[in-house]
């Protein structure tokens, strides 16, 4: 641990290293755990609705943790070991999930679920935060993408290794291995850098729900930061719809329903690679024209997608992830850039809340509209992003382009 700590705080790519490596594990396992419980449920219970139930419960508590969690990441003294404590917590949920699987009331165990889920922006928007702590401010542009990466190598490996091991050792046995995951990240999370102050920390001044109300002031009247988030999440709705139409798409055109799963996986690795791109270029584009070019492409692929032939079919999945992956790289740019610092972590993780609402409305009305016409819904999901340009769009730039730290007490 000590040897650890050390290297983490070390400038340059060892610091660096440590932090993707521990981003990437405790991401894959986040990614990994939807789809084992999804199948775990009804194999330790004999419900189909049971691993469904699970994930709805993670997903929805997700939408309402993040703001929580961020406000008291903000007043940590030692935000990594909150962190770590958060990332711990989260896999003991998911371990009582699983021993509770068939043994507790099902109620039970979706709260369980519930109090998982209530961690879940831990993983992403709250380490996510502590970036600049790693990265010197040169290196952060290549730094915002390399982290980026690390959603779409999770969403790449989570769900085929959630397969693999489920059917070979069955689904308790994926479950068990996304804990592994996570508490693979700890170390990691619990040495990362604490913040500079230059004397002794005060206890905080202000109430946590003055916090929640500074951080949600901070991004609505900061205009860069306020079109950047109402792109993304209504970008969300878009994908979250996209999404629940790949395995129909997989049915229709591909011959099987199991194949939607290959779509995704080409939606994840095309993302990768163009963060990866992204990351070498001396000279990224700005961050503003990323999100909106992206919000068009996105809203060109379920299009492209409802033409029903499959190289057409392969084509859109690939370019919704050339464009999903640089648009989450330049959302977290602008969220770096214009986040006050004494709001960060809050700003972070407000934000992934609000993105994993959009992602679950997506989900939501997509699901009977897909059921009643698939080319509806693909029509619908690109008119999402049609719509997130659009908010781009009609927020201009035209206000300072950082919110200053506020004082505290001031809300």
């Amino acid at each position: 641990m000590r040897y650890l700590r050390n290297v983490i705080r070390m400038p340059g790519r060892y610091a660096m290293e440590c932090y993707l490596g521990g981003a990437a594990a405790a991401r894959a396992g986040d990614e990994m755990s939807g789809p084992a419980l999804l199948l775990a449920g009804p194999a330790l219970t004999g419900s189909a609705s049971s691993g469904s139930s699970l994930l709805a419960g993670i997903m929805v508590a997700a939408a309402v943790g993040g703001p929580l969690f961020g406000v008291l990441l903000d007043r940590s003294a030692r935000p990594g070991r909150l962190l770590a404590a958060a990332l711990a917590l989260y896999a003991v949920a998911l371990t009582a999930i699983l021993l509770g699987l068939g043994r507790l009331p099902f109620a039970l165990t979706v709260l369980l679920a519930v109090g998982a889920g209530l961690l879940g922006p831990a993983l992403s928007g709250g380490w996510t935060s502590q970036l600049p702590r790693v990265a010197p401010p040169r290196a952060l542009p290549r730094a915002n993408a390399l982290d980026a990466m690390t959603f779409s190598l999770a969403a790449l490996v989570g769900p085929a290794l959630a397969g693999t091991v489920a059917g070979t050792a069955g689904a308790p046995a994926a479950v068990a291995v996304s804990i592994a995951l996570i508490g693979l990240a700890l170390p990691a999370a619990w040495a990362l850098p604490t913040p500079p102050r230059p004397g002794p920390a005060p206890p905080p001044a202000t109430s946590v729900v003055a916090d929640l109300t500074a951080g949600v002031r901070a991004i609505g009247r900061n205009r860069p930061l306020a079109r950047a988030t109402a792109t993304s999440v209504v970008s969300c709705v878009g994908q979250g719809a996209l999404l629940i139409c790949c395995p129909l798409l997989g049915a229709a055109v591909l011959g099987g329903a199991d194949r939607g799963a290959l779509l995704l996986s080409a939606t994840a690795a095309s993302a990768l690679v163009a963060n990866a791109v992204l990351a070498r270029r001396p000279r990224p584009p700005r961050p503003d024209t990323v999100l909106l070019g992206g919000a068009l492409l996105l809203a060109l692929a379920p299009l492209l997608a409802a033409t029903g032939h499959p190289v057409a079919l392969i084509a859109a999945m690939l370019l919704a992830g050339a464009a999903e992956g640089p648009q989450l790289t330049a959302l977290f740019a602008v969220r770096h850039r214009e986040a006050p610092e004494r709001l960060r972590g809050q700003v972070f993780t407000t934000g992934a809340s609000l993105k994993i609402t959009g992602f679950a409305v997506g989900a939501a009305f997509a699901g009977p509209l897909a059921t009643w016409s698939l080319p509806g819904a693909l029509v619908a999901a690109g008119g999402c992003e049609a719509l997130a340009a659009l908010v781009f769009v009609c927020l201009p730039d035209d206000t300072e382009a950082v919110v200053p730290d506020l004082p505290p007490g001031a809300v």
